[in-house]
């Protein structure tokens, strides 16, 4: 962690914090307004969710993250900004979701380079599961957005076949399809770097349902 880094959680983290034990939160009250509603799991180092904060500023934004760098690194890009439309949360995303997220309160939800833990006997726990696809399903607003991004191909596959199995959200390319690189999602001198390299990203899209109903 930078010097930076650790001042930012020091002296900011009280601002733009959300208690992971938070329940039943109220986040019109908490933002002081009601807007769409979007979360970013497993922000990294926040440039995903600080370009949608900038590109949506009638969005309420939260992020999720338990990798203290990345939080304190966001930080001071949010104060730097001044953005008043986000909020973090460090903890588990799952808990968040479940305990913290009405059904049907999402307008976009965005998961992009969750670790794709590559050895098979590690496989269980990735994010992106069966369980983890019906949460969603139930969370997202009629019209609402899954994104998801990868840079492992296997991974990208799984999630692809687990998505699609869910009944509550459709692909929005087509069952079996990945999407085009969605043009709001930042790209990242990492991502570039690999780009150069040959590498390749695999992104997806989901939107919910209009006939899911109730409670998953």
């Amino acid at each position: 962690m930078t010097r930076a880094q650790s001042r930012g959680l020091a002296t900011l983290l009280e601002q733009y914090q959300v208690p992971s034990s938070a329940t039943q939160v109220c986040w019109a009250t908490l933002f002081g307004r009601v807007a769409p509603l979007c979360i970013e799991v497993g922000f990294g180092m926040g440039h995903a969710l600080l370009a949608t904060a900038q590109r949506h500023p009638e969005w309420n934004c939260i992020g999720v993250e338990v990798y203290r760098p990345g939080i304190g690194a966001l930080l001071n890009a949010l104060d730097a900004a001044q953005l008043e439309n986000v909020r973090i949360i460090e903890g588990d995303a799952r808990a968040v979701l479940a305990d913290a997220l009405e059904p049907g309160s999402l307008h976009r939800v965005m998961v992009f380079f969750p670790d794709p833990w590559p050895k098979s006997k590690h496989h269980k726990r990735r994010l992106v599961n069966a369980e983890f696809a019906a949460l969603i399903a139930n969370r997202l607003t009629p019209g609402g957005e899954l994104l998801l991004a990868s840079d492992w191909e296997h991974y990208a596959q799984a999630m692809q076949a687990v998505l699609d199995a869910e009944p509550g959200i459709k692909n929005l390319a087509g069952d079996g399809h990945f999407s085009e690189r969605n043009d709001e999602r930042p790209m990242t001198r990492f991502e570039a770097r690999g780009l150069r390299l040959g590498h390749r990203v695999w992104d997806l899209a989901y939107g919910r349902c209009e006939d899911i109903t109730g409670n998953r």
